[in-house]
């Protein structure tokens, strides 16, 4: 084996051992590898977007009364698997091959050049991940302006995972360490957790409690509300039955996206026996106007994946929201920012890397994968320099399937 060769295999090594450590929010959630993206010959990669299948939900028949077959209504979410990302370094060739078989000089290599290159590449992937996931969430728990002191909030964030019908393993809660601050008397009962080693590696991770692993990250998105949180619903709401439409009206501003609000008399229903849960329905803006808003989840009114109702338990009509005396109630004050901490389950949210292409020397660009990351290390020399240069490059996508398995913590404003 060629000493470049040799560099090139423990660079790349090194660089996802470290990538694993520096994602506590991807290292969280679920990663999956996605072969049919791998580079084949002179043909590319074999696909860009990733469909993945929803279960089925059902309605029950009481009694034994004559069968009511069902239709099977399979829909599924594409995760589109097109986003690159890298980071780029330069090494002096002497000190880098010396490092070949000396592992005092590979770690200084490591500490110098390596670690804070992929930590750059690793905080701004994390950074948009979660701010993408966040946005996409619904459910939030906390009272805007009051910061999160005791596992009150973490509380009720657990609870709305459970009226998903979230598992409730593999859930992980993710704060700043402003907000953190406010809860490390009441954790330091929880620090040094033993029972997965495999997770006491991985950056962040403080405590578990209230069945969630507590990691501390600066990346958590915050959210800054528009200038106008009042408003009305419009005479003609748009809403239908399924559909991700909702009209405003009276808005100076258009709500800001990720902001949150409910609606008079629209409760959530549990997603099998239909029952009121007691609690009003949360929406979140995904793409807002001073008019019709598209927001998550979808309104809808009956059918198996009914997931509305009234306080009663009785199924809503779309002319409800038909009433300008409707007054929506958003979280938090106009223009006004809160840090959004989250409490999810695994499942909820997704994180696809794909192979790229080989390209030049095989013995200078290399793959490898693991664990469901997938990077790509290349590595060329400038002559006129005496230096290797070296690119480090991930090719993703990101989803946010199962929102419903996450909810937000909200506090005091930053």
């Amino acid at each position: 084996m060629s000493n470049v060769f040799k560099v090139v295999d423990r660079v790349k090594k090194e660089a996802l051992r470290i990538a694993h450590e520096k994602l506590s929010f991807i290292g969280t959630v679920d990663r999956q590898y996605d072969a049919s993206f791998k580079y084949d010959g002179n043909k590319g990669p074999n696909g860009q977007t990733l469909r993945i299948r929803e279960p089925n939900q059902y309605t029950r028949r009481q009694g034994s009364r004559v069968m009511d077959v069902q239709d099977q209504n399979e829909s599924s979410q594409t995760i589109t698997v097109a986003t690159q990302d890298g980071v780029d370094m330069r090494f002096n060739s002497a000190e880098l091959i010396a490092s070949v078989n000396s592992d005092a000089a590979f770690d200084n290599l490591s500490k110098n050049y390596i670690e804070p290159a992929v930590a750059v590449m690793c905080s701004g992937i994390e950074a948009d991940f979660l701010a993408y996931c966040t946005k996409r969430v619904y459910n939030v728990a906390g009272t805007a302006g009051i910061g999160i002191t005791t596992l009150s909030v973490p509380g009720l964030a657990r609870a709305k995972l459970n009226q998903g019908l979230a598992p409730k393993d593999n859930r992980s809660i993710q704060m700043d360490s402003v907000t953190m601050s406010g809860m490390a008397t009441v954790l330091a009962t929880y620090q040094n957790p033993q029972a997965d080693t495999s997770k006491l590696f991985r950056e962040g991770l403080l405590a578990r409690t209230a069945m969630a692993d507590y990691y501390e990250n600066e990346r958590i998105w915050s959210l800054t509300n528009g200038s106008d949180v009042t408003g009305t619903l419009a005479a003609a709401a748009a809403v239908t039955d399924g559909g991700t439409n909702i009209t405003l009206a009276s808005m100076a501003a258009a709500p800001a996206t990720g902001s949150v609000f409910t609606i008079p008399g629209v409760y959530s229903c549990h997603p099998e026996t239909k029952a009121s849960l007691g609690v009003l329905q949360q929406f979140v803006v995904i793409t807002g106007s001073t008019t019709t808003n598209t927001v998550s989840p979808a309104t809808i009114l009956t059918g198996p994946k009914q997931n509305i109702c009234s306080a009663a338990g009785a199924a809503l009509a779309a002319t409800y929201f038909n009433d300008t005396g409707l007054v929506p109630v958003f979280v938090g004050d106009a223009s006004t920012t809160y840090a959004q901490s989250l409490m999810y389950q695994k499942e909820a949210f997704q994180f696809v890397t794909a192979e790229l292409p080989i390209l030049d020397d095989a013995h200078k660009c290399q793959t490898i994968t693991s664990d469901g990351l997938s990077l790509r290390l290349w590595m060329g020399s400038d002559i006129r320099n005496d230096e290797l240069l070296l690119r480090l490059d991930m090719l993703y996508g990101m989803a946010a399937l199962r929102p419903a398995w996450a909810s937000r913590m909200i506090g005091s404003a930053s």
